[in-house]
């Protein structure tokens, strides 16, 4: 028999969810409800939003200094290799279905934005931290190191986003509001002629008091969800659900089309130019201790004594 053909097509879901804030042990559970509820519905992959387990901290967008609020995150984040984590991996493969899920991280208790993507037979393909928290995130969020850099070529893109909701038309930014991120996942489609899941989470009152941010810049009021799946070509091809209303979007994606796009526009391939623009990168571990060898001399030496 010949070789099989790759597949040109899947269906993907893309999640649109009220974390359950603070709570590590709920919000596996209601990962693993979503995960199952993607796969019955014949989803091959399925993306979660930014920090869904345990919620994001929109706190630090209202204060940046809660020590109890704080304790309570990062005893409630995710370790990566933890029982938890585990029972995540073990969904995934018993659904059959590859999962991108967005969480805090917990590294022997100082916190990082982290993404993984879990295998459909439960094996973590890759787990990446966010290079550079963004602005008040830093108050309790570490930086990446150049590990977080090894990626592969994208087909598909997950942009994990905390609630998000319409700008005011008032001097905040702009690029903070539902139409900023939408915008920013549109042009990362157009430019890498991937597909966006472009996945963002909902806040009710419950999450609002949980977290006081009746006062704060950011996530005052119910609403946020704004997740929509991104054509290859920049243009959206899912319906929106209501910004409260929690759910899963789906979209069948034609591979072709990302062939298509790339025959117009290809910046890692016909389109780049090496010869004027190149990208160095250093996608080494940055570790507290390094164990550095000593020249062959210098080890003559210790064994000589």
């Amino acid at each position: 028999m010949g070789a099989s053909k790759p597949n040109t097509k899947a269906k993907v879901a893309a999640t649109q969810l009220e974390p359950e804030w603070l709570d590590l042990e709920a919000s596996v559970q209601k990962t693993c409800k979503y995960i199952e509820e993607a796969a019955k519905n014949g989803a091959e992959l399925v993306a979660f939003a930014e920090a869904f387990i345990p919620g994001y901290p929109a706190w630090i967008w209202s204060r940046p200094v809660d020590p109890v609020l704080s304790t309570q995150y990062i005893k409630n984040s995710l370790v990566v290799d933890s029982p938890e984590m585990r029972t995540i991996q073990e969904c995934a493969a018993k659904n059959g279905i590859v999962v991108s899920l967005g969480f805090s991280e917990n590294d022997h208790n100082s916190l990082y934005i982290a993404q993984a993507i879990i295998d459909s037979d439960g094996k973590i393909l890759m787990t990446r931290r966010k290079l550079k928290a963004t602005h008040m995130e830093r108050t309790i969020f570490g930086d990446a190191s150049g590990n977080s850099l090894n990626n592969v070529r994208e087909e598909i893109h997950c942009a994990a986003w905390p609630p998000i909701t319409p700008h005011q038309g008032g001097p905040d930014l702009w690029s903070l509001s539902k139409e900023g991120c939408q915008s920013l996942s549109q042009v990362y489609a157009i430019e890498s002629q991937a597909f966006v899941l472009h996945c963002t989470t909902v806040i009710t009152e419950k999450g609002i008091e949980k977290m006081s941010t009746q006062q704060g810049l950011l996530m005052t009021t119910p609403g946020g969800g704004a997740s929509a799946i991104i054509s290859c070509d920049g243009r959206v091809m899912s319906k929106a659900l209501d910004p409260a209303e929690e759910g899963i979007i789906y979209a069948e994606l034609d591979f072709d089309a990302a062939i298509f796009a790339r025959s117009f526009l290809d910046v890692a391939g016909h389109y780049s130019r090496p010869d004027l623009l190149w990208l160095g990168v250093d996608t080494r571990q940055r570790k507290l201790i390094v164990d550095t060898p000593g020249t062959k001399a210098e080890e003559d030496v210790v064994a000589v004594v």
